[in-house]
């Protein structure tokens, strides 16, 4: 893809932009989730439902920190299989065959 970096600066292209299917696994564990929440902080008293939101906020840092670091560390990951492959000789055995 040409200009594919340029693309990626300028916002064009969006690796985290997806969603999940419907009816999937992962889609009803939100559901769940999502009901869950909403059921605690109608039923819980104004001092623990601040608490539980406290949590759900943190858990909530403490995951998008956790996804940044793992997209980090297979964008490298990634650009080191590139670099092996294209760039680097490097090889367990010495090439005597003069090519």
């Amino acid at each position: 893809m040409a200009g594919f970096i340029e693309q990626f600066y300028y916002g064009n292209i969006e690796p985290q932009s997806r969603s999940t299917r419907q009816h999937s696994r992962v889609q009803k564990q939100m559901r769940i989730l999502s009901d869950r929440e909403e059921e605690l902080t109608e039923t819980l008293t104004a001092d623990k439902r601040q608490k539980f939101l406290d949590y759900v906020n943190a858990w909530g840092e403490i995951n998008s920190e956790s996804n940044l670091d793992s997209f980090i560390m297979g964008f490298r990951l990634g650009a080191a299989f590139t670099y092996d492959t294209f760039v680097s000789t490097e090889a367990p055995f010495t090439d005597y065959s003069g090519t």
